[in-house]
């Protein structure tokens, strides 16, 4: 049993517990776009700027033009790298089996620690209670059967999210989602996929994997393994830890 743990808008959620008077106001974390040439871009912003139509990866000028009295902040990485140290050394806590995947995210295989999804439930609540009372900050977490259902799942009702996937349940859950929601398909592989007729996960599940693996070689049977809810990676450390937000 896998929990795919992930801090919700990270950088800014840090900047908001740091600052209690931004609670409830649009802060965009990046660069200031009023700077002369500025060509910065937004590294994650709270949920109230998101309702503006800004985003991650978006020129800071763009997400200026739609919110100019959002809360403009540079990217202060010594501080979020200490809340992330503190969030993970929290975190391995609670298995001997723990993996942290970059500065906001980790996952725990508690099979040893949990017997039962109800067990798995109330774990799941507990820790996002603790990560709130010792950093301020929400989380959401993906429960399934493998790293890459737990970590489509964790994304599933964020912010502050609890997704629980059943093995029985990995097919309905599964099918029905963008193709792009598996790991590692972007938006050129996505593309490509579109134009093979493929738009949903389910439609990759079924589609020929002889044909998957003449298009895009390794990545094809990887692809359509995921596509029908088999993962076989463990939950083990790695030293391979990304600095930067996924968000």
């Amino acid at each position: 049993m896998i929990f795919h743990i992930d801090m919700d808008s990270f950088y800014s959620s840090v900047e908001v517990a740091a600052d209690p008077t931004l609670k409830g106001l649009p802060v965009v974390v990046g660069s200031d776009p009023l700077q002369e040439g500025n060509r910065g871009v937004v590294s994650t912003c709270s949920y109230e700027a998101r309702e503006f139509g800004i985003k991650s990866a978006m020129a800071i000028s763009k997400a200026y033009r739609l919110c100019p009295e959002a809360v403009y902040l540079r990217v202060n990485m010594p501080l979020y790298k200490k809340v992330s140290n503190s969030i993970m050394e929290l975190l391995r806590g609670y298995s001997s089996k723990f993996q942290q995947v970059s500065v906001d995210e980790a996952y725990l295989d508690v099979s040893d620690v949990v017997s039962s999804l109800e067990e798995a439930e109330k774990l799941a609540l507990q820790i996002k209670e603790d990560v709130f009372q010792k950093e301020g900050i929400t989380c959401s977490v993906g429960i399934g059967p493998n790293k890459s259902i737990a970590k489509i799942a964790s994304d599933f009702q964020k912010p502050d999210g609890l997704t629980i996937v059943r093995p029985e349940d990995v097919r309905s859950f599964l099918y029905p989602l963008d193709v792009s929601r598996i790991s590692g398909v972007g938006k050129k592989t996505s593309v490509m996929l579109g134009q093979m007729g493929i738009g949903t996960i389910g439609e990759l599940a079924v589609y020929d994997v002889q044909e998957l693996r003449e298009k895009f070689g390794k990545f094809g049977l990887v692809m359509h393994q995921l596509a029908n809810g088999v993962d076989g990676r463990k939950v083990q450390e790695s030293g391979d830890i990304k600095s930067i937000s996924k968000e």
